[in-house]
């Protein structure tokens, strides 16, 4: 069974009908809860609709020189209720998180119908029991998000990026450890491979975001370093524009360059401070402890005993919502 609810009530209705007839819903459309609820730009927050895309979000914010600093692969595409159920992240995940830091509260639909509310709408509220680190990347398994307020953050006045390559992972590595020990503070430190005739040329790109005096003094310092190449996203826009599905592991940031060395030839894309690395060469299987699995089966048995609502696995190595 589809939902297409036009209202939060008719979700309600409608979940709570399934439940008693403990008929699993397969997919719930959320196209017409997508307004924006309550924002204060003065207090950086904002309370939205979960159906709301991540694009219509950005835009109005932007409009009061603000924004919600996550930045996933196909952002323009995403809704609010993906962010919450995948919390996927790009480069400036490195200086800003994942969605998960930057919810403040949610209101989501259980499968019985109930709606339930973790956190509230203002920074300081620590009110309750925190639901939402159990919803925020759950799938959609424990409940169904319809509303989530934000804490925003000003847009940056310029931001930067400066690449430098690399002939070897060894050298990636040491220029790793010299920006890791220096004054600077990035935005995102992403390493990317281009592969060519058995070989990869590896790439390291930093990026510098804030007040126009800061950025610059940054991108002087960084230049003492031997970042003097001017770059920008482009590489990312390019490794997922390819159809192709990719493959992600997710390491410790001291275990990235062992894990690229294992990768020769093949392209990837690296979260170079979060170590993530994106790729597509063969798959690498999940390796899931018991004990987590057995804890995840449980809050879906507490949640959702009849199993209404779709059941969620964590996400496998090769699924890029890390």
């Amino acid at each position: 069974m589809k939902l297409q609810p036009q209202s939060l009530a008719e979700l309600t209705v409608a979940l709570a009908g399934a439940h008693a007839r403990r008929e699993a819903v397969a997919a719930i459309d959320l196209g017409a809860l997508a307004r924006v609820l309550e924002y204060h730009p003065e207090d950086l927050t904002i309370t939205v609709e979960a159906g709301i895309t991540l694009a219509a979000l950005q835009n109005e914010l932007g409009r009061h020189g603000q924004w919600l600093p996550v930045d996933p692969p196909g952002g323009d595409r995403l809704t609010v209720r993906d962010l919450i159920d995948h919390n996927p992240s790009g480069p400036r995940r490195f200086a800003h998180g994942t969605v998960r830091d930057h919810v403040i509260g949610l209101a989501a639909v259980r499968a019985d119908g109930t709606l339930i509310h973790s956190g509230g709408k203002v920074v300081k509220n620590v009110a309750g029991y925190d639901l939402a680190k159990l919803l925020i990347g759950g799938g959609g398994s424990l409940g169904v998000v319809v509303e989530v307020t934000f804490k925003l953050r000003p847009l940056p006045e310029l931001e930067r990026f400066l690449a430098l390559s690399c002939g070897s992972p060894e050298e990636a590595e040491a220029r790793l450890d010299a920006i890791a020990g220096s004054e600077l503070s990035l935005e995102s430190l992403d390493l990317h491979g281009r592969a060519g005739a058995g070989t990869t040329e590896l790439i390291l790109v930093a990026g510098f975001a804030g007040a126009r005096e800061d950025v610059a003094w940054q991108v002087a310092q960084a230049g003492l370093l031997g970042w003097t190449e001017e770059s920008s996203l482009e590489y990312e826009a390019c490794f997922w524009a390819d159809p192709t599905p990719g493959q992600c592991v997710s390491v410790l940031p001291s275990r990235l360059i062992s894990t690229v060395r294992q990768m020769p030839g093949i392209p990837f894309l690296a979260r170079a401070g979060n170590g993530l690395v994106y790729h597509r060469g063969p798959a690498v299987p999940a390796a899931i402890a018991p004990g987590p699995l057995r804890l995840m089966q449980r809050l879906k048995e507490t949640f959702d005993p009849h199993q209404i609502l779709p059941a969620v696995l964590p996400p496998a190595a090769h699924t890029p919502r890390q």
